[in-house]
């Protein structure tokens, strides 16, 4: 029968246990082990059967059950020591409370009180029973809360709350992707709905076409001590169409893009407000947007500022002061571009009625060099209203600096005002509980807790490869799982999935490869030479096996194609016990794989990884990298923490790259890494391994020692509490000092700001470098002589202090440009000219004394920019005169 209402019934648990209620809707649980394994003992197959959701878990018991609990006492105990020790975990003073607060003391210790730093991001991946996110950027945003948490960092998360989450992947009987889209009820997720005194649902509001207006309540997901909000569309008082705005993870169409990155932005800091107020905190000091989906946070601050009176330059001054920007994309086919008509249309609506609809979409104009007219672009977008931006590796930081330099016409590349900061991996998350049970037990908790990763040298060889093997059995046992339920899906009879109870093989190598599939990825560069991996699948003494999982996006058609190509592979019967495809790749699976696998593989085409983030994962539990040099391997492999697959030339065409670098990897595996992972058997004495991976007691004593040296580097390197400790040092601290600078006094200084800026762009263009000497060059200089260099500036308008002259110097290389060839520096150093003469009209004599201070061709050149104080970079306002 047809049910004709539906309602969710709570849960309500006896007093003595009523702490398992803040246990479960605290999402500290997840990679807190001792709260897990006490939802655990609740009752083990329940706790499996729920897939290990602790809301769930306590919704699935009786009455009776529940009174059973209660009536344990060792249950009662432990339940009551778990409260008590989150408790501690929500109220101590942790690394940011004792470094950065206080009138003195610590590097930030001018911080009086910690305003809180909004994080705002399109999805969050925290646990898989909140599926909030579809791969990479998700991981991240979850990993970044959680790690703020633990360190105390005081975040406030903004994002979405999707009815369906990103898709569930299946495959067909001939191996396409399918996609299904369960819808997900709240109520019966960890979160909180926040309400308004009288007990109505807290609502977000913003205006849309044709007088229609979108409303928005606000979820609240706990994660740890960070409060993550979730804003969600599907409420009674939309229509149809607004109820379906946030639907599904990067779902829909342009128009509902924009109207989900319009309420993530807009509608975030309108959230933020109610929170502060409904909960009595104070609103953040800093906006930390990723990528462009939030950009619009950034319109809606400005807003605030300029119905309060504000004018428009002033208020983007203090706007930008407090803003970080991140770009999480290399490739300009990965940023939201929305058409300026659309954009234009759904701010006439009302979205900001105070700010002039042309500097809207000034700000998302691609009205620079190769850009293209009549596009709106977030990134663009996120740039102009953030003071400080940043990609997300060493390697992606250099792409950005070139793929945005059009913003900065003028400055090299490299002036290009865009840092970097290498994503990292929470370890309590992605360290599997065995590697870490294992540690406490030979170190303590301290050594643990303290991320002391030298200790691994102390593990003896023995222990660390049966450790190792304990882990690829378990990874095992869930494959064969998950392969007869994928097969069983696909239409397979019982009787035809027997083969599935020996796939794989607990004493061969283990490679992983999983992660999201668009083509530059490159899931199948692996079968480029189908019959040379059989054999290495296959091979009788030292065969490898391979696990690969991946989720194509809905509209990839080529996507699904290499899914496609790399299943029907991985279903022929003279490999299938040797490779497998596994579906529907969530944080779940990824808990078994990385820890599982001994090399983890990853080949995309370089340098279109912005970071990757897995190999990080794979690596804190002891297994090694096998990557091409891009992201964050191109900055942390050494020689000895696992190798790198040389890439052709970017000048060769992809075909002639997937070959290259295919038969790279081929040898790669051929030649080093099974020989010295099987190098300790004795019938390999002789062999390829050589005499040095030989061992008499039948451990590869050479792969463990590589084990070794990258738990103990890429541990600290690769971890996400450094990454969020650099984010604090080198962005969100400056940029609240910024803020809070720009703000006081009724906004003083960002008023000065904004009349200086707004002078200076006024007579910039009447800014000229007239002539340059030099003088004291020898005939044949050398290393150490001095030259006087004069430059001779005519400045009209502007006064000596509003610029700052320099002389920039370096190694001189010849580039040909268009017929011709030109002198470029390289290898830049800038000496500061100091005015010396005022010439009359606006004519300035600015001097400096250079030291020579290389061999080989050596040059230099004059240019003029706009300084001030409070600007965070010389490039700033993309305005600089060079000579000549």
């Amino acid at each position: 029968m047809k049910a004709i209402r539906r309602f969710t019934v709570r849960t309500h648990l006896p007093e003595s246990i009523a702490g398992l209620s803040r246990l479960a809707t605290n999402l500290r649980w997840s990679w807190h082990p001792r709260t897990k394994e006490l939802f655990r003992d609740l009752d083990p197959q329940a706790w499996s059967e729920s897939n290990q959701d602790p809301v769930a878990l306590l919704g699935s018991f009786d009455r009776h059950r529940l009174t059973e609990l209660a009536a344990d006492a060792s249950i009662v105990a432990r339940v009551q020591d778990a409260t008590s020790d989150l408790d501690r975990y929500l109220t101590e003073d942790r690394w940011f409370q004792q470094d950065f607060i206080g009138a003195s003391g610590g590097p930030g210790g001018d911080i009086p009180t910690p305003r809180p730093i909004a994080y705002f991001s399109p999805e969050f991946g925290i646990t898989a029973v909140l599926p909030q996110y579809s791969g990479g950027l998700g991981i991240l945003a979850g990993d970044h809360l959680k790690s703020a948490s633990d360190l105390g960092v005081p975040i406030i998360g903004v994002g979405l709350l999707y009815q369906s989450g990103y898709f569930k992947q299946s495959l067909s009987r001939d191996a396409w992707q399918m996609e299904s889209y369960p819808v997900l009820d709240p109520d019966n997720l960890p979160l909180m709905l926040l309400k308004e005194e009288d007990g109505a649902a807290a609502i977000v509001r913003l205006p849309l076409p044709s007088g229609r207006t979108l409303h928005a309540q606000v979820w609240r997901a706990d994660v740890g001590r960070v409060p993550l909000l979730l804003l969600d569309s599907n409420v009674p008082a939309n229509d149809d169409t607004a109820r379906s705005i946030t639907d599904r993870l990067y779902g829909g169409g342009g128009d509902q893009r924009l109207q989900q990155e319009l309420l993530l932005g807009m509608g975030g800091v309108k959230a933020l407000r109610l929170y502060a107020r409904l909960t009595g905190t104070e609103v953040p000091a800093v906006y930390h947007t990723n990528e462009g989906h939030a950009g619009f946070q950034g319109i809606e601050r400005i807003e605030e500022l300029m119905s309060a009176g504000l004018d428009w330059e002033t208020a983007l001054t203090s706007v930008r002061a407090s803003t970080v920007f991140t770009t999480h994309t290399p490739v300009p086919a990965g940023i939201d571009r929305f058409d300026r008509s659309l954009v234009e249309q759904f701010f006439r609506a009302g979205l900001a009625p105070s700010v002039p609809l042309e500097h809207v979409l000034a700000l998302g104009a691609e009205d620079y060099e190769g850009g293209t007219p009549g596009v709106h672009n977030m990134a663009v977008m996120g740039l102009r209203l953030g003071q400080r931006a940043n990609g997300v590796a060493q390697l992606h930081g250099e792409v950005s600096r070139e793929m945005f330099k059009g913003l900065w016409p003028g400055f090299d590349a490299d002036e290009v005002p865009i840092g970097s900061i290498t994503n990292g991996v929470h370890a309590p998350t992605w360290v599997s509980d065995t590697v870490s049970a294992r540690a406490i037990e030979l170190f303590g908790t301290s050594a643990v807790s303290g991320h002391d990763w030298q200790r691994v040298f102390d593990v003896p060889d023995a222990e660390l490869w049966e450790l190792r093997r304990t882990l690829r059995c378990a990874l095992i046992e869930d494959v064969r799982s998950r392969l007869r339920s994928s097969w069983r899906k696909r239409g397979a009879s019982e009787a035809e999935l027997a083969w599935t109870d020996s796939v794989l093989d607990e004493n061969v190598m283990t490679i992983g490869f999983a992660r999201r599939v668009p083509t530059y990825k490159r899931l199948t560069l692996m079968l480029r030479d189908p019959e040379r991996l059989k054999r290495l699948l296959t091979d009788p003494e030292h065969p490898i096996q391979l696990v690969v999982a991946g989720k194509s996006h809905p509209a990839d058609e080529q996507g699904k194609l290499m899914i496609q190509q790399m299943v029907r592979f991985t279903d022929d019967a003279d490999v299938r016990h040797r490779i497998v495809f596994l579906p529907n790749y969530d944080i779940q699976m990824a808990s078994t794989l990385m820890p599982g696998c001994d090399v983890w593989l990853n080949n995309p085409l370089r340098p279109l990884e912005a970071c990757g983030t897995s190999g990080m994962k794979v690596a804190m539990n002891g297994g090694l990298n096998l990557s091409v040099l891009d992201g964050w391997w191109d900055e942390m492999y050494d020689g000895e923490n696992g190798w790198a697959i040389p890439s052709a030339s970017s000048a060769a065409s992809t075909e002639e790259r997937d070959d290259v670098e295919a038969a790279a990897l081929y040898s790669l595996l051929e030649n080093e890494l099974v020989p010295r992972f099987y190098g300790a058997e004795p019938s390999d004495q002789a062999g390829a391994a050589g005499p040095s991976d030989a061992s008499t007691d039948g451990l590869p004593h050479q792969w463990l020692a590589m084990i070794k040296h990258t738990m103990a580097t890429l541990g600290p390197a690769t971890s996400a509490d450094r990454m969020v400790q650099d984010y604090v040092q080198e962005l969100y601290l400056p940029a609240g000092r910024a803020g809070r600078m720009m703000d006081a006094d009724d906004y003083a200084r960002a008023r000065e700001l904004a009349s200086w800026k707004t002078r200076v762009r006024a007579g910039f263009g009447s800014v000229i470098v007239e002539h340059v000497d030099s003088l004291g060059v020898a005939e044949e200089p050398q290393v150490g002589d001095e030259m006087q260099v004069s430059a001779y500036i005519s400045l009209g308008q502007l006064s000596p202090e509003d610029v700052r002259v320099e002389a920039v110097y370096g190694r001189v290389t010849t580039k040909p440009s268009g017929v011709l060839e030109e002198d470029t520096l390289a290898d830049t150093g800038a000496l500061e000219l100091t005015p010396a003469q005022d010439l009359g009209d606006g004519r300035w004599q600015f001097t400096g004394s250079l030291v020579i201070d290389r061999s080989g061709a050596f040059g230099y050149s004059v240019r003029v920019l706009p300084q001030h104080e409070l600007l965070a970079s010389l490039a700033e306002m993309a305005l600089v005169v060079n000579a000549g």
